[in-house]
């Protein structure tokens, strides 16, 4: 009788694993004989006619003629199927070339991946035969002791580590309690329970040994978890206790990584990036394993409502990114569960999945760092298109982490910010050449406001002036896209001049202040905000009285009709132009100018205009204290520039003159600081007062 294979035989034989390998093989015999015929001439020897060479002879004749009537007719995959279903290695142990497409080949690459990643990741047979060869290794070790007692004791002496393997032997006496001993009746009612039991034996398993085959166990019973709410799932254990799931789940999060790390590690290069772990049979054993375990988990984030366990599957998946980084499929799911995150979740968990965001967009290669920057943009437009006082803190925080991604690597950014600016110069070209209501709504849109703020803030980042002089001047490649986003975001201003616009050319101007001041860029805005000082100032008829709310200019971006030539809305729109204008002049590159003095005369000429038109009051006192503080800094800068004996031309000493002027110790500097803190006090006491109304 003979000897009764083993549980891990029975299993693969079980899974149809080993009828495909036995087909396979065979293929794979025949092609080598057909190839020897073909270079030399002969057949090739046929083992089940050793004793009949000539009648193997007339068979490979007609063997052979029979393959060539395939090559006419299919193209190499007739009924014998010869090329059918192998794989490179196997096509590249044939040691012979034939005309094929790499097209073909890469397809079906693509769709062997696709299948891979979805079948059901019950049976991984590879991970026993690595955990049988342990097995065997402790059997070498213990015979050693007796063949050979002298070498056994230089090992205990020099290499007690090797003495020292040990496998999982709990674990592989689970597999009778587990499966019902040698049980082969698949006609189960229900999946076994799992239980805490379980759990506690794989963990030991797993920090004593890093066991495979209870990583194996752990990581199909984590399936079960990620799936047991959905319909017509095969899985393998049912999991009843919420204590249980929650301890599987922090179990198999937790412990994976440490496992793969030990079997498999990948390294981290000094520059950020990581470095995939080499191809070897315990990486090609767990493969599969790892791609179906990152799947579930990004299936288990959408199911799970718990914030800190979230939170935790969020953290430890990043972790598993390096072994699954060749899967385009698995890297875009995992990139629009982050986003997901990112945008709507809590701050703590949209920080997090900002993290790996970054991380992927500077450990990967250029594919998937093109594919973050451009979701990113994406997902930030398409939860900018509705702006309220409850969404705007959550689209400012989007704002500043996505340009943090967009800043760490520049030339890679241009090519993202170069597309996305074209793109709002076309919605800008189109509204002004039909000129409709419904041509205007393509740039009178939060979308397109918020786009313009967050290209203003990601080229202010890029370019500041401060951090390209501790670089020691450096250009960035992002500077070249200053003058575009300028003139698109100037362009859309003057698209529409009606007083009801007002929030909207209020909310460019603000992001292209916000630009200059960082870049020390001069960009001309008072041909833009005078027009609103003056028509709010002096309007051309009698202001309506009205017992309407002061607009919020941060969450409007068109004032609605009842609010249309109200005192309340010219007020507050007034008093928003008089901040950002001073603003403006306050900025180094306009009230540290040498030229200081002249630049103001225009602005200077405009306000006096619109103070004479004024019929006095609250509006009136702030172009007042507006005008003399600038007045006052005009004569400041022409006091200090009497000394000087330099000309326009020396550029470098008008430079050097320019950089000593403290702008902020200025009186338009205070001016500013002192109204900036008066506004931030009263933004906190309306959010209070809403808070309690609410």
């Amino acid at each position: 009788m003979g000897k009764k294979a083993s549980k891990a035989s029975r299993k693969y034989a079980a899974s149809g694993q080993l009828k495909k390998e036995i087909e396979s093989r065979k293929k794979h015999q025949q092609i080598k004989r057909n190839i020897e015929r073909k270079r030399t001439g002969k057949p090739g020897f046929d083992k089940e006619n050793a004793n009949g060479q000539r009648k193997g002879k007339e068979k490979a004749e007609d063997t052979e003629e029979g393959d060539d009537a395939e090559e006419e007719g299919n193209g190499l995959d007739g009924e014998t199927g010869q090329f059918k279903g192998m794989s490179v290695d196997d096509f590249l142990k044939g040691d012979f070339m034939e005309d094929g497409s790499d097209k073909d080949e890469d397809e079906e690459d693509e769709n062997e991946e696709d299948e891979e990643m979805d079948e059901d990741d019950g049976s991984f047979a590879s991970l026993d035969d690595l955990e049988d060869e342990g097995v065997a290794h402790k059997l070498e070790l213990a015979k050693l002791a007796e063949k050979d007692p002298e070498f056994f004791k230089y090992l205990q002496e020099n290499d007690q580590e090797l003495l020292d393997f040990d496998v999982d032997e709990e674990d592989v006496s689970m597999d009778d309690d587990e499966d019902g001993g040698d049980r082969e009746d698949e006609e189960e009612v229900k999946a076994p329970s799992l239980t805490k039991e379980h759990l506690k034996r794989w963990q030991k398993a797993l920090l004593e040994h890093r066991s495979l085959r209870s990583l194996k166990k752990l990581l199909i019973a984590f399936r079960a978890a990620a799936h047991m709410n959905d319909d017509n799932e095969s899985l393998a254990w049912t999991i009843d206790s919420p204590a249980v799931y929650e301890k599987l789940v922090a179990t198999a999060l937790r412990y994976t990584p440490v496992v793969l790390d030990h079997h498999v590690p990948y390294k981290t290069l000094p520059d950020g990036k990581f470095k995939p772990p080499s191809q070897s049979t315990k990486l090609k054993a767990l493969q599969k394993l790892v791609q179906s375990y990152f799947f579930n988990i990004l299936h288990l984030i959408d199911q799970l409502t718990d914030h800190d366990t979230i939170l935790l599957a969020v953290n430890e998946s990043v972790k598993i990114a390096p072994y699954i980084v060749s899967s385009r499929k698995a890297m875009k799911l995992y990139i629009k569960t982050c986003l997901k995150l990112w945008s709507s979740a809590d701050d703590d968990i949209r920080i997090a999945s900002y993290i790996i965001l970054r991380k992927l967009a500077i450990s990967c290669d250029e594919g998937v760092r093109d594919m973050v920057l451009k979701n990113t943009y994406l997902t930030l437009l398409r939860n900018a298109k509705s702006t309220t006082a409850h969404t705007l803190p959550s689209i400012n925080l989007m704002k500043n982490s996505a340009s943090e991604l967009f800043c760490a690597d520049h030339a890679s950014s241009y090519q993202h910010a170069f597309m996305y600016i074209r793109q709002l110069a076309v919605h800008l070209r189109n509204s002004m050449k039909v000129k409709s209501k419904e041509a205007y709504r393509q740039v009178y849109n939060w979308q397109y406001v918020h786009a313009v703020d967050f290209w203003s803030i990601v080229l202010a980042k890029a370019c500041d002036a401060k951090a390209r002089a501790e670089k020691g001047g450096a250009e960035s490649e992002l500077q070249a896209l200053l003058y575009p986003l300028t003139q698109v975001s100037l362009g859309a201003v003057k698209l529409v001049p009606s007083s009801r616009s007002f929030p909207f050319h209020l909310h460019i101007l603000r992001s292209l202040i916000h630009l200059s001041s960082h870049t020390e860029v001069y960009i001309p805005l008072p041909p833009y905000l005078l027009p609103i000082i003056t028509a709010s100032l002096a309007p051309t008829s009698k202001p309506k009285s009205s017992t309407l709310r002061p607009i919020d200019l941060e969450t409007a971006i068109r004032a609605p009709g009842q609010y249309q030539r109200t005192r309340v809305f010219l007020s507050t729109v007034l008093e928003e132009a008089i901040f950002l204008l001073a603003t403006w002049l306050a900025a180094r590159p306009v009230q540290a100018s040498v030229a200081f003095p002249e630049v103001v005369v225009p602005v200077l000429v405009s306000l006096r205009k619109g103070l004479k038109k004024a019929s006095g009051g609250k509006e009136a006192a702030m172009v007042k204290g507006l005008v003399d503080r600038v007045e006052e800094c005009a004569r400041i800068v022409a006091e200090k520039r009497k000394g000087v004996n330099f000309g326009p031309k020396a550029l470098h000493e008008v430079r050097a003159w320019e950089r000593a002027l403290d702008v902020e110790e200025t009186p338009l500097g205070k001016y500013v600081k002192s109204q900036a803190k008066l506004r931030e006090k009263r933004r906190q006491l309306v959010e209070k007062v809403c808070d309690l109304s609410g």
